[in-house]
């Protein structure tokens, strides 16, 4: 009986499993890739809102503090959503015809509040608390970038664990003096300079650094 398959069709057949397993392989990087990409986490892609709130006018022409809108930063785990009399206590008597907070009037109006667009999520296995971090003296910016420059929000980091933990690990690194965690145009020193101050900071402040990396102080 004569043969069905020629000599190097095990060739051919070994060479077809090894290109379908690198394949895949590839496959599978170029997916862990893409989800780790900053698109998939829509890094720095401002986020539509329903009011083009500017914090580029805000924050930095008119020099409004953060406090001003977000009450809640220092005293609790969040920072909260400004209602809408916080917005209307200008609002009522500036730019008051204008197109663009129409939807802000309309929630003065009706007691329904603007539906705003969250930009920076967390799992919710992650417990952050905002209070805890600016006591410590971490800045605004040191999370949410030059935010007095953006026109529309857009999230300024990924907020990956490994990048929380380059923070936890060594916060003399990154810690500034608390009437500075507001200051938008706040200037790091040199890293010599730096790392002195931060030290100095951790003993004044009370940073417990050896429990920083302890897994229940994010995931509770």
């Amino acid at each position: 009986m004569g043969q069905i398959f020629r000599p190097n069709a095990n060739l051919l057949a070994r060479l077809s499993i090894f290109g379908g397993i690198l394949l895949l392989i590839e496959l599978i990087l170029i997916i862990g890739v893409f989800f780790r990409s900053d698109y998939w986490r829509q890094v720095h892609i401002a986020i539509e809102q329903p009011v083009p709130f500017s914090h580029q006018i805000h924050a930095d022409q008119l020099g409004l503090d953060c406090r001003y809108c977000h009450t809640s930063v220092a005293q609790s785990s969040y920072a909260n959503i400004p209602p809408t009399e916080t917005c209307m206590t200008c609002h009522s008597q500036i730019a008051v015809n204008s197109t663009l907070l129409q939807p802000v009037r309309d929630s003065w109006a009706t007691g329904e509040p603007v539906r705003w667009v969250k930009v920076h999520h967390l799992p919710e296995f992650v417990y952050f608390n905002h209070s805890i971090h600016v006591s410590k003296g971490v800045g605004c910016t040191q999370c949410h970038g030059q935010v007095n420059e953006m026109p529309v929000v857009w999230k300024e980091e990924a907020l990956y664990m490994g990048w929380c933990l380059d923070c936890h690990r060594a916060p003399e690194k990154y810690l500034r003096p608390r009437d500075e965690v507001y200051n938008m145009d706040y200037i790091a020193p040199p890293p010599a300079e730096q790392r002195a101050l931060g030290q100095q900071l951790v003993q004044e402040y009370n940073v417990n650094v050896r429990q920083l990396t302890n897994c229940a102080v994010c995931h509770r």
